[in-house]
């Protein structure tokens, strides 16, 4: 963009007034182009209410459903087979011993007790700056991947025996990822508010999350715009097993 000022000086050069009638003969002529391409393209229809056109955030969401779909497949399969093995594998007591600890640290297995629950949420829609605060710019008002990720670190920090967010438990190889303001989380999408729940001594979760300097930072923004924070202590609580895949997936050189 410029101004007058930044414009050069001199005297403005004169149009004939056949280029004039030559430009506008062209403008008229690409708007046309553009309103044949519009209407063959939308056959007749409404280009922003057609149905047919399926928006990116709705085939997410069904991918995401369709997932949650299948992970509940996968864990019924994984039941029988388990009753199967657990029948004929003819191991000895204390192999039967070691296995169950396997499972229970992997986290495939449903864990018990005492638990914390931490709930992160957007500001409103209408949040503006605290006094003493400066206006926020729109990345201050969402909850961002470092934020869910920085609640999940201090949970294990403070020796959590499993932790869950929203209804799906983590293990070793879980990732939370946020793209805008939503999370992924093994192949599904979820929006805020964003519940995490681990189970633990709730007096060392709390401490650890008190002690989380990134959690700190959250806090900031939390007193300053109006993000969503509650930490909530409850009785005996029961998260569930994982129950998608625990195989391990890698790039490959290409020969």
């Amino acid at each position: 963009m410029s101004n007058s000022a930044d414009s050069p000086e001199g005297p403005a050069r004169r149009t004939s007034a056949w280029a004039v009638r030559g430009l506008t003969a062209a403008v008229f002529a690409l708007a046309g182009l553009i309103f044949v391409t519009s209407a063959n393209t939308a056959k007749g229809t409404n280009l922003r209410s057609d149905s047919s056109l399926l928006k990116l955030s709705d085939l997410i969401r069904e991918r995401s459903e369709k997932n949650g779909e299948l992970n509940d497949s996968v864990a019924g399969a994984r039941a029988d087979i388990d009753a199967l093995a657990q029948r004929d594998d003819g191991s000895t007591k204390a192999e039967d011993a070691r296995l169950k600890a396997l499972e229970k640290a992997a986290g495939t297995t449903k864990t018990s007790g005492d638990s914390v629950s931490v709930t992160l949420d957007d500001a409103p829609p209408d949040a503006t700056a605290n006094p003493g605060y400066p206006e926020p710019q729109p990345n201050d008002l969402v909850i961002h991947q470092q934020d869910l990720q920085a609640v999940v670190n201090a949970l294990w920090q403070g020796g959590a025996r499993g932790i869950q967010v929203m209804d799906q438990r983590l293990i070793s190889t879980s990732a939370v990822r946020c793209v805008g303001n939503t999370l992924i989380l093994q192949g599904r999408v979820y929006s805020p508010p964003y519940k995490v729940t681990a189970v633990g001594d709730p007096g060392k979760l709390k401490q650890a999350l008190n002690d989380s300097t990134a959690i700190q930072n959250y806090l900031l923004y939390v007193k300053a715009y109006g993000l969503g924070w509650k930490v909530d202590e409850n009785e005996a609580v029961t998260l569930p097993g994982y129950s998608g895949t625990v195989d391990l997936h890698y790039a490959q050189p290409v020969e």
